[in-house]
C-alpha cells in the first residue's frame, strides 16, 4: 500500500468517524429537547421518555430541524402553551451544544 493510499484510508476512516458522532450528537440533541417539550407538556417519568424518543426517533418520518420544531409547536398548543418556533428553535440550539459536550465527556 502506498502513503497516498494510507492516507485516502486515513481521510475516510476520519469521515466516516464524524458522520457518525455527528449522527449521535443530533440523536442525543433531539432527546434532549423531547424531553424538554415533554416536561413543558407536563409529562413525566415513561410518558415525558416515550415521547422525547418519540421525537427522536428517526422512524417517525421527523425530518430536520423544522419538522421537529413544527411538531413540538403544535404539541404545545394543543395543550394550549404559548411557547412559538423561535423559543423551541432557541431550546433547540441550546440542547446542540449540551449534546456536543455530553459526547465528548
Amino acid at each position: 500500500m502506498t502513503g497516498f493510499e494510507e492516507r485516502e484510508q486515513g481521510f475516510e476512516k476520519n469521515f466516516e468517524r464524524q458522520q457518525e458522532l455527528t449522527f449521535k450528537a443530533k440523536a442525543r440533541r433531539n432527546h434532549l429537547l423531547g424531553l424538554w417539550a415533554a416536561a413543558q407538556l407536563g409529562l413525566a417519568g415513561a410518558a415525558a421518555e416515550a415521547y422525547a424518543r418519540g421525537i427522536a426517533d428517526p422512524s417517525q418520518h421527523l425530518h430536520g430541524d423544522g419538522e421537529i420544531v413544527a411538531k413540538i409547536v403544535s404539541d404545545l398548543q394543543a395543550k394550549g402553551i404559548a411557547l412559538d418556533a423561535t423559543r423551541v428553535t432557541l431550546e433547540l440550539a441550546h440542547f446542540a451544544a449540551q449534546a456536543e459536550k455530553q459526547l465528548k465527556s
